[in-house]
């Protein structure tokens, strides 16, 4: 008999729910189930009660729910004489105490960064058995970031075919455009691929990004690729959490400036300033915001 509470990502706090659950010996699919408006003081006490046919148990979802006193402390009683599974996605520090002092309490926050997410596809992928390569693992991290749920549920469909789960194939199936990417089209314009960075951009601007952001990103990202460049200069062998230590950037960001620098020496990165504080000028002077940008894209791969 205990209390069990699981914070952070929604489907990684489910998944780890159900498997202790099954753990215990307990039926994930038969256990009562609170979620929303239902999950009351008066609602929940009746499901707690010792049973003759077993341990007694229930699956509270506090997610939507209102969350009052009375009810935590109807939760705290009941683990002494039942299993009670606390799905509780955003565990403030209060209630994680709670599921500490009581019994157990798991987190399982999402993986934020591209990499990480892609990562976590790739394990998914080998637990249903798929055989996904990591191009495709990558593409689904692309348009579905951190919705993990989502994900989950294209790599059920995809069991369900068969055919070469490449990025192409997997593509076909999902429906799905990859989103744009400012680092990806600044990487694309300084690697001399015009058409790969001008696809970037249409994409950002086809998901709705206001010109004027995307010049924001472009003027922010190139600042630290500039700091980049002259701490690559300085330092040949600086690695992407050396040079967030030294920015004061989060690694991610400092990895994908890092790719960039080490296209570039000074003369270039000076000339590139050049033209995007041009460009930012003539946007804000009136010129058509799009096309200013799609030009300097073009000029940034010369």
């Amino acid at each position: 008999m205990t209390l069990l509470g699981f914070s952070g990502n929604r489907f990684l706090a489910e998944e780890a729910a159900r498997r202790a659950v099954m753990a215990r010996g307990l039926s994930w699919r038969d256990l009562p189930r609170l979620s929303g408006e239902d999950v009351t003081p008066d609602a929940l006490a009746p499901l707690l009660m010792p049973s003759l046919f077993g341990e007694a148990g229930v699956v509270v979802d506090l997610e939507g729910a209102k969350i009052t006193k009375d009810l935590l402390e109807v939760i705290g009683r009941g683990a002494a004489h039942a299993t009670v599974v606390v799905i509780d996605p955003s565990g403030p520090k209060t209630r994680v105490k709670l599921y500490e002092e009581r019994g157990q309490h798991v987190a399982s926050p999402a993986p934020e960064r591209p990499g990480d997410v892609t990562g976590w596809v790739v394990t998914r992928a080998k637990e249903h058995k798929l055989k996904l390569e990591r191009d495709a693992a990558s593409y689904l991290a692309e348009v579905f970031g951190a919705d993990l749920a989502g994900i989950e549920g294209e790599l059920l469909k995809l069991a369900l075919i068969d055919t070469k789960l490449d990025r192409e194939s997997v593509r076909r199936v999902v429906g799905r455009e990859s989103p744009g990417d400012s680092f990806a089209m600044l990487g694309a314009a300084t690697s001399g691929r015009p058409q790969e960075a001008i696809a970037q951009l249409s994409r950002l601007l086809a998901q709705g990004e206001d010109p004027f952001k995307i010049m924001g990103a472009v003027v922010w990202q190139y600042s630290l690729v500039a700091r980049c460049v002259a701490l690559v200069q300085q330092e040949p062998g600086t690695n992407e959490n050396a040079a967030a230590s030294r920015l004061g950037v989060k690694p991610y960001p400092a990895k994908k400036a890092l790719e960039v620098a080490r296209r570039l020496n000074e003369a270039r990165i000076r000339a590139h300033l050049s033209r995007i504080a041009q460009t930012d000028l003539a946007m804000k002077s009136g010129a058509d915001p799009a096309l200013a940008l799609e030009r300097l894209v073009v000029s940034l791969s010369v």
